[in-house]
């Protein structure tokens, strides 16, 4: 049985991920900044029928969180076949550049990027002990600089460009670390679920967590090869 760890897991678009992926036979570890939230998230997939999953307390924005939460899988597992980097935050409003807080700006980047380098980072030596290891990085639209430059204005685009620079700057580390892997033979991409409605967004979302899912289980089920990344969505993928 293959093992997923996937961050931000006890809610929404991650809680959603690993609903669909245990359902498919993977065991599923819910990574959880809050103990209480990640059992009650457990607790409902037991609720299912769903038992092949555990949880991992996990703020990927602390160091040290992470490291205990490495520590804690090695204990658990020899290996680990795939690393969903789901976690994320959208930050306050304003985001505008013009005018904006930087200290809101740090504190996305915080998470939605450096969060991820960090956990990345922490979990590579379980990663590389697995016959086909995947590191996928959960982004967004917003952060793909071919959208922001395209000819046709989309006001809506500036509602969150702290947000999106966020993803802009994640889906950089996912491009470079997908090169400096591929001899290793690890598989590092991008994927967006598109507009989902969750708290992320005050639920505006046009799409539902399962719909949202979609993509995320579909490229943690194909076994792409290490080499060049990519940007997934829903049906096709997205220019960076």
């Amino acid at each position: 049985m293959k093992t997923v760890l996937i961050t931000g897991a006890n809610k929404g678009i991650g809680f959603e991920t690993a609903r669909q992926l245990a359902q498919l036979d993977y065991f599923v570890y819910l990574g959880s900044r809050n103990k209480e939230n990640g059992l009650e998230a457990i607790k409902n997939l037991n609720d299912q029928g769903i038992t092949n999953v555990a949880l991992v307390v996990i703020d990927v924005a602390d160091i040290v969180s992470v490291r205990q939460a490495r520590e804690e899988l090695e204990n658990k597992q020899h290996s680990l076949d795939i690393l969903i980097n789901n976690a994320g935050i959208a930050g306050e409003q304003p985001q505008d550049f013009a005018t904006g807080d930087v200290d809101n700006l740090r504190k996305i980047f915080d998470v939605n990027f450096f969060g991820v380098i960090q956990t990345t980072y922490e979990f590579l030596p379980l990663l590389k002990k697995s016959g086909q290891p995947a590191i996928i990085n959960v982004s967004s639209e917003l952060g793909s600089l071919a959208v922001h430059t395209a000819t046709e204005r989309n006001p809506n685009r500036a509602k969150y460009h702290s947000y999106g620079s966020s993803k802009t700057a994640l889906n950089g580390f996912t491009a470079m670390l997908a090169n400096e892997l591929a001899d290793e033979g690890i598989s590092v991409n991008s994927v967006t679920p598109g507009y989902t409605s969750t708290d992320l967004n005050q639920f505006q979302g046009a799409k539902t967590v399962e719909e949202g899912a979609k993509p995320i289980v579909k490229l943690a089920t194909q076994l792409l090869p290490a080499g060049i990344a990519r940007f997934f969505k829903d049906g096709g993928e997205v220019p960076w």
